[in-house]
């Protein structure tokens, strides 16, 4: 049996992204999600994670948006105490690899505080893949036994899903792009961001309309009877693979 996760990231980030991630769990096809620990929809999505155990729900590292749970930093921040946005992490760019090490415990600790158990572990805008935090990302899956996203050269001994897809239109349109996506692969995750627009995610994130696109997308009773009749592909989390 093939296994396909579809992971909605930016759990948290406001409640119209987290109204838009549960329904598309509700009433579409979405099985899990990730949680941003530092951002203001925080508390909203652990209730609702609480309401529907049936969503996987892992740890959405943050080092590029909003403001950082702790307050000790002097390389991954600004000035004024703002993570650095993703431009800074695309170029050549120096830091104290023990800063993100430290924030992103304090994150997953966070999360384990809400009483919350994770499936996984994965980063905003893929910042785990940059420079050195790819060993800060993974020593910290191991210090938590946490399966990890495959947006980076995945080591032996941690465990991650077969292949990555970043555009649900495509990777989801129909029964051949299905046979495609499982083509050489027996688990695979697709990322999506569905969310409904509110004025936080207007005012601070560059990628809103197409959020919605995707609430649509992945409720579409085509696309539901498209996932529900394909016995050979099962739709689980982290912790089905």
């Amino acid at each position: 049996m093939k296994k396909l996760i579809i992971n909605a990231d930016d759990f948290g980030y406001s409640r119209g992204v987290n109204h838009g991630i549960i329904d598309c769990h509700q009433q579409g096809v979405l099985t899990s999600t990730t949680f941003m620990s530092n951002m203001p929809g925080a508390e909203h999505a652990v209730r609702l994670a609480k309401e529907n155990p049936d969503l996987g729900v892992g740890v959405h590292l943050v080092l590029t948006c909003d403001r950082p749970m702790l307050d000790t930093h002097r390389t991954i921040v600004d000035v004024n105490g703002v993570f650095r946005s993703l431009s800074f992490y695309k170029g050549a760019f120096t830091i104290d690899y023990e800063e993100v090490y430290a924030e992103w415990k304090a994150q997953i600790e966070a999360f384990l505080s809400y009483g919350l158990t994770p499936t996984h572990l994965d980063s905003h805008h893929h910042v785990n893949s940059f420079g050195g935090i790819p060993q800060v990302f993974l020593t910290l899956a191991k210090e938590y036994g946490l399966p990890v996203r495959n947006n980076m050269d995945v080591p032996p001994g941690f465990k991650t899903t077969d292949s990555f897809s970043y555009l649900i239109e495509n990777a989801l349109k129909d029964g051949e792009a299905l046979d495609t996506l499982f083509e050489e692969s027996d688990s695979v995750e697709v990322m999506c961001h569905p969310a409904y627009l509110d004025k936080k995610l207007m005012a601070t994130s560059s990628f809103t309309y197409p959020r919605v696109d995707e609430v649509e997308f992945l409720t579409h009773p085509e696309i539901i009877r498209l996932l529900k009749s394909r016995s050979d592909i099962e739709l689980t989390t982290y912790k089905g693979i």
